[in-house]
């Protein structure tokens, strides 16, 4: 008598592709190479979250899918449960999500492999799914992959290049104390750090080489890892980097993100410093850092670049201005996407050299979009730089949305306005992204758009966690607070 078929195959949740590269990894397991495998999946916020599993709890994982708890989905980023999650449906109006069930989570076998900081463990992406086989609606890999699926209805297909900043930090601390324990809704003193280098020398030979014993083995996991990396840069803050990234197709790009955060902050923590994506530290003399998110529109077929200029002298080809067109008209109603904290709002400020305006230039960094030159005798590299996101914001919700900005674009044939070249920050004229996480948040809830890319149920599941994340700000009493105020009043 023949087996039931398991869960992935009961709901064909794999492609032949992956079926073959699965038997790869159990022929692989089978050597004994790896004594843990450890299963991820991106939340809500964007951060990591993973389960161990034994060798042989993994192998029925291949087959299965494995039962994890739906809690992370109803955290705030300070552990604190923010939804209803034991009455009719679990506060997100589904019924499914009453009670705080269980997901099943399958591994894609696309996204195997091994740590290089940690003996015998191997890593894996997963996707979420309700235990009937429907896809779980705030899984951000699935949201991605339905603006994927939208855009490949036209023939096309996204590839992205990232380039992200971060800092480097040396740890000051060699134990934690109760005061580093917070509990849910509260965290703990944050670590104390000492700068890795002095900083403002932009492109200080001498002060990349103060980091270099970290960044040289962070650069050999990231090419252990098959993260495509391009270049690691010393920025202007003290401990500043950039790390640029080749470009990817859309998903596996959103996957190397994810995975090039958690690595990175494990490898430096082992190393005893610490890496941050926070976008500006509160600390004495620290920059704000973003994410510059190179993206092309391909022929999905052909895989050849959409956006090469049709006629000479244009910077792109009539699509490549009808998707720019699109990312402008809705740059203000996705920046809650890109920029989803409150700390986001303190980089986008008129004078920090960041992307305050909505318009588009060839490098300017004062506008949202820039429109890079190609190399020379590369039309293909031909491309849009959206340069608003923050570094820590979700890579699945930041491709998805401004794909789907993109497409709207293309479809109503929009036309962008006339290149910007001037001071924007002296332009009365100019609309602005918005100023707060608040008005952000004003936006996206008005926005059509992101009802169409993401549906109804995941734009209010994530309204809610961004109005909870300001009303925690608004509570709280700032640093800046007792400076101004507590001996002069």
């Amino acid at each position: 008598m023949s087996k039931p078929p398991g869960f992935i195959d009961k709901h064909g949740l794999w492609t032949d592709e992956q079926k073959a590269r699965a038997e790869e990894i159990k022929r692989r397991l089978a050597t004994g190479e790896l004594k843990y495998i450890r299963l991820a999946w991106g939340d809500t916020h964007g951060y990591s979250r993973a389960k161990t599993l034994t060798v042989p709890a993994f192998l029925s994982a291949l087959t299965a899918g494995h039962n994890i708890g739906v809690a992370t989905t109803t955290l705030d980023s300070a552990g604190a449960r923010v939804f209803a999650s034991f009455t009719r449906g679990g506060g997100m109006g589904l019924d499914e999500m009453t009670g705080s069930p269980n997901l099943t989570v399958v591994p894609d076998p696309a996204t195997f492999r091994t740590l290089p900081w940690a003996p015998g463990v191997g890593w894996i992406l997963c996707d979420e799914y309700f235990n009937d086989g429907r896809p779980f609606p705030f899984a951000t890999r699935q949201l991605l992959r339905k603006a994927l699926r939208r855009l490949g209805d036209h023939g096309y297909g996204c590839v992205v290049g990232a380039e992200i900043e971060w800092y480097l930090l040396r740890v000051a601390e060699d134990h934690l104390t109760d005061e580093h324990v917070g509990v849910p809704g509260t965290r703990g003193r944050p670590i104390r750090t000492w700068p890795a280098e002095p900083g403002y020398h932009y492109h200080s030979e001498s002060n990349l080489d103060l980091m270099e014993p970290v960044l040289g083995a962070l650069g050999d996991a990231y090419e252990k890892l098959g993260l495509d990396l391009r270049s690691i840069e010393n920025e202007w803050g003290p401990g500043q980097v950039e790390c640029t990234f080749a470009p990817r197709p859309a998903l596996e790009a959103a996957d190397n993100v994810l995975l090039f955060r958690t690595a990175t902050r494990q490898i430096c923590r082992r190393l005893g410093y610490f890496a941050t994506f926070m976008c500006r530290p509160a600390l004495k003399g620290y920059y704000a850092s973003g994410w510059h998110l190179h993206q092309s529109v391909v022929d999905a077929a052909s895989g050849v670049n959409r956006f090469m200029p049709d006629e000479p002298g244009e910077a792109l080809s009539r699509l490549g201005r009808h998707y720019l067109a699109g990312l402008l008209a809705h740059a203000r109603e996705i920046t809650a996407v890109t920029n989803q904290w409150v700390n986001s709002y303190k980089r986008l400020v008129a004078g920090y050299e960041a992307p305050v305006f909505v318009s588009w230039a060839r490098n300017n960094r004062s506008v949202v979009v820039n429109v890079p030159h190609a190399q020379k005798g590369h039309p293909d590299s031909t491309r849009i730089e959206y340069r608003a996101p923050d570094p820590v914001c979700n890579p699945y919700l930041a491709f998805a949305a401004t794909i789907a900005a993109g497409l709207h674009g293309i479809d109503k044939k929009l036309k962008p306005p006339k290149l910007y070249d001037g001071n924007a920050y002296e332009d009365p004229k100019l609309r602005q992204v918005p100023k707060t996480l608040r008005e952000a948040l004003d936006e996206l809830e008005r926005s059509k758009l992101a009802r169409e890319a993401f549906g109804e149920t995941v734009v209010k599941h994530y309204l809610h966690h961004g109005h909870l994340e300001q009303q925690a700000f608004d509570q709280s009493v700032t640093d800046w607070e007792l400076m101004r105020l507590f001996e002069r009043i």
